[in-house]
């Protein structure tokens, strides 16, 4: 079936990935490697992060829980301390690529977020918030987990933006930076394509659309 659409995650694939912000924080704090990745991957559909990002705690109850989480694991962090590096740099070359894909496609965006001070959808002074305002409006459909109450890699979130957008999931090309959530775009049929770098990326994203980039 030919390609009638490009399903984009944001942080990670439009900005740098947040995973390393959290390894500099445990760097600072004297806390293993991958700490943050770790508690994420524990319980992932009932943790602190599940239920922060389809918006059933507030910042408060989601600090608490990530404390007891991260003390479960042996090392206390605070949730507090980790959502301000939530941030990321833009990539460039990456928004230059949507605009070629919203030429020729339909584009979308699928993201798990949160609601609070620190998301890169609120908080106006943080870098991600000016990459959310730069990219944002460039969609056809945007689905933030944290309004939709339903989050990544849960397949009904996939066929919600199917849906908005009006194609079929094996006219889709998906690209996100963890292969979890690329996992169940590959099993509806779309095209996935797991984000390592930007070179990686516009290679393999060249390759299902047929399009060129720089």
């Amino acid at each position: 079936m030919a390609i009638e659409a490009v399903i984009w995650d944001f942080g990670g694939v439009f900005t740098s990935s947040p995973f390393e912000a959290f390894n500099r924080l445990e760097a600072e704090r004297g806390l293993p490697r991958d700490l943050v990745r770790r508690v994420n991957a524990t319980n992932p559909d009932t943790n602190a992060w599940a239920l922060f990002e389809r918006n059933e705690i507030d910042a408060a109850r989601f600090d608490q829980l990530f404390l007891e989480e991260s003390t479960a694991l042996g090392h206390p962090l605070r949730g507090a301390d980790v959502l301000p590096r939530l941030s990321g740099e833009l990539r460039p070359r990456m928004v230059s690529a949507l605009k070629a894909c919203k030429q020729h496609f339909k584009v979308g965006c699928i993201t798990n977020n949160v609601v609070s001070e620190h998301s890169p959808g609120q908080a106006g002074a943080q870098r991600a918030a000016g990459a959310m305002g730069q990219v944002m409006p460039l969609f056809d459909a945007i689905i933030e987990s944290s309004k939709a109450g339903v989050r990544k890699p849960d397949p009904r979130i996939y066929l919600m933006m199917c849906d908005l957008l009006g194609v079929q999931p094996e006219a889709c090309v998906y690209l996100d930076d963890l292969g979890i959530n690329c996992k169940p775009a590959a099993g509806l049929g779309m095209k996935a394509i797991k984000v390592v770098d930007v070179d990686q990326t516009l290679a393999d994203l060249a390759a299902a659309t047929g399009l060129a980039f720089e």
